[in-house]
């Protein structure tokens, strides 16, 4: 793979021919720089810049590299990066090394648990969450381990729900990851990552051809939660001494912030056992009751068309008429504390029986096209006639 020409030639297209003092004007077949104009700026002949971006060369000097920054408009990490892919191939033994599971310290897991009041996890350089505290599991199920985030970022409807600022992200994720790869882009991990985002996400691929290049920095998040509603969160990634680049992210809110209150207000929930990811989900995403997507926190697979709850108990009679396919209630209740959302529930938040002519309307509904009617649904219809 010729790292080095195709990190060359994807930012040569993002230079205009104005952004180093040339004339734009005229036909151009290629957009931003010509290879000609690029090596002329460089002070490199032409062909020399063709052999570099073709592969034929792949060991400039650091001079040449540096004089191909300047002219590319790169920042230092992009500029760092661009050294890094000019170095002489590592040998094949350091490579499998770098390929073995990694492993999170006692120490480290130890520390996640006693963040009762910050969301954190730890992740490798090709996103992968190896682990995380129950908190950062309520911010979302993806924090899970063995799930890839930057794989759940592009592929989970549900994330880009949760994240506001869902088009920042993506962007800060793919240049993070190439720059926390360096030179390494034919590890097979990657590969396949790659291969696949490129496949089923357009804006991944565009991202990823792109070649930005960004160091792992903080930054603030932007979520809107299923139980407590739109809030930020800060975080911070540092590098976990003797690991192979592990990184632990801890997030925190302002304190005093609004931000502060509804942070300690899901921890409350959180620990008193609330499962936003379940049935609370269905509020976040519009779900009608017949689709039942249950999604826990602690990374369970969604079960669609389950007709009993959360917690096993087989669900009423009139409950599984409404799950069997009845169209959800206009009125859609949710409450502070972070209950359940119940969309087409026969009864009150407060557990009463339904008024008279709430039953009458119910009982004298036709059951969903294909659905047996049970002894007792006949016994009403024929009460009702």
């Amino acid at each position: 793979m010729n790292a080095l020409g195709e990190f060359l030639r994807a930012r040569r297209e993002r230079v205009r021919p104005e952004d180093v003092g040339l004339s734009g004007g005229g036909l151009r077949r290629v957009p931003g720089l010509r290879r000609e104009e690029v090596a002329l700026l460089a002070g490199i002949s032409s062909d020399y810049y063709l052999r570099l971006e073709q592969g034929r060369d792949r060991n400039p000097s650091a001079q040449v590299l540096e004089a191909l920054a300047r002219v590319l408009r790169l920042d230092v990490s992009a500029t760092a990066h661009l050294l890094s892919l000019a170095q002489p191939e590592r040998p094949a033994v350091s490579r499998r090394r770098a390929r073995r599971p990694e492993a999170v310290p006692t120490s480290v897991r130890e520390l996640l648990d006693t963040w009762s009041g910050h969301p954190a996890y730890v992740q490798n350089r090709f996103t992968d969450c190896l682990a995380a505290n129950a908190l950062c599991r309520a911010l979302s199920p993806n924090y899970t381990p063995g799930v890839n985030l930057l794989r759940a970022v592009f592929l989970d409807p549900a994330e880009r729900e949760l994240r506001r600022d869902w088009e920042e992200l993506t962007a800060e994720g793919v240049a993070t990851l190439r720059g926390h790869i360096g030179p390494d882009v034919d590890e097979p991990r990657l590969v396949e990552l790659v291969g696949e985002l490129s496949v089923r996400s357009d804006r991944f691929r565009l991202l990823w051809s792109r070649h930005e290049v960004r160091p792992m920095l903080g930054r603030t998040s932007l979520l809107t939660h299923p139980l407590v509603g739109d809030f930020e969160l800060r975080s911070n990634k540092f590098e976990i001494p003797g690991t192979n680049a592990l990184s632990l992210v801890v997030f925190h809110a302002e304190p005093g912030s609004r931000s502060a209150e509804l942070l300690g207000l899901l921890g409350s929930l959180t620990a008193s056992g609330a499962t936003p990811w379940r049935e609370d989900s269905r509020a976040a995403s519009d779900e009608t009751p017949s689709e039942g997507n249950l999604r826990a926190a602690d990374g369970e697979s969604s079960r669609r068309g389950d007709r009993r709850t959360a917690s096993g108990e087989a669900p009423r009679q009139g409950d599984a008429r409404a799950t069997a396919g009845e169209a959800p209630s206009a009125r859609t209740l949710r409450t502070a504390g972070g209950e359940p959302s119940c969309r087409g529930e026969r009864r009150t938040a407060s557990g009463e029986a339904p008024h008279q002519s709430d039953t009458q309307t119910t009982s004298s509904e036709a059951p969903p096209q294909g659905t047996p009617l049970g002894r007792d649904e006949i016994a009403r219809l024929d009460e009702d006639r």
